[in-house]
């Protein structure tokens, strides 16, 4: 007759008064605590949320779109619009071109940097060579402009490599083109005033054109409304040297 065994296993975390002695004298390991499923969370409700103006804020664009059948919004006519503005809104943005530094080109870069550039996208061409001090300062001073007005393409070209035999006491040399064709020019340093400053060149840039474009995609981009823009900048920039120059005097 075999010699059986049998094994006697409690429920899962169950403990004798024997057990529990053995491991007051620490001749049991501690016993391990009781498994405990996690609490249950019901998945978030996509339809319970309420819809309303900070709804539209959190969607994308094409969430917007989609939401355009939805029966909900049907029924709130100021969903409605605010969605279609949202929309109009992300769609300018996304036309914005945005640059943001002087690009050098070459001749044979320039008829697709600058004349093919499109309708919507002004481009400032400095003429320059190397060696003339007045072309260090005009070309500073668009360095922060290209940074400050990213919506608008800055290039530059040597002289010559650009119109031959063009003569160097034209130089420094701005050409402005929007759609293919030159809208403005000036020549000579002396253009843009006695002490040639970023925002000086700025307002001489939009005296007749809107052509700073600072990449926020606003709908007013009308002359008047981009030179008040260029003004407010240039406040700002002489209160802020302004307070500077007080914090400095009173140390």
């Amino acid at each position: 007759m075999g010699d059986y065994h049998f094994v006697y296993k409690d429920v899962e975390g169950a403990s004798t008064q024997w057990d529990d002695i053995q491991r007051k004298l620490g001749n049991l390991p501690e016993k391990p605590p009781a498994f405990k499923p996690p609490p249950f969370t019901p998945a978030s409700d996509q339809e319970s949320i309420p819809k309303d103006k900070s709804f539209i804020d959190s969607k994308t664009e094409e969430e917007l779109e989609f939401l355009e059948d939805d029966l909900d919004l049907d029924d709130d006519r100021f969903l409605q619009e605010y969605r279609k503005k949202r929309l109009t809104e992300m769609r300018e943005a996304t036309k914005i071109v945005r640059f943001g530094s002087v690009v050098p080109i070459s001749g044979s870069d320039f008829v697709r940097e600058v004349s093919q550039a499109g309708p919507d996208v002004w481009v400032v061409v400095l003429l320059y060579k190397d060696g003339y001090a007045e072309c260090g300062v005009l070309m500073k001073c668009l360095e922060e402009l290209a940074v400050k007005y990213p919506g608008t393409k800055f290039v530059k070209i040597v002289s010559t490599d650009c119109i031959p035999n063009y003569p160097d006491h034209n130089l420094p040399t701005l050409l402005v083109y929007n759609n293919g064709a030159v809208k403005a020019n000036y020549a000579g340093l002396r253009s843009f005033g006695r002490r040639c400053t970023p925002e000086g060149v700025a307002l001489v840039l939009c005296q007749s054109d809107p052509v700073l474009n600072d990449g926020q995609g606003g709908t007013d981009r009308s002359r008047d409304s981009v030179i008040e823009g260029v003004r407010r900048k240039l406040i700002e920039k002489v209160v802020k040297e302004h307070e500077d120059d007080d914090g400095s005097s009173s140390d």
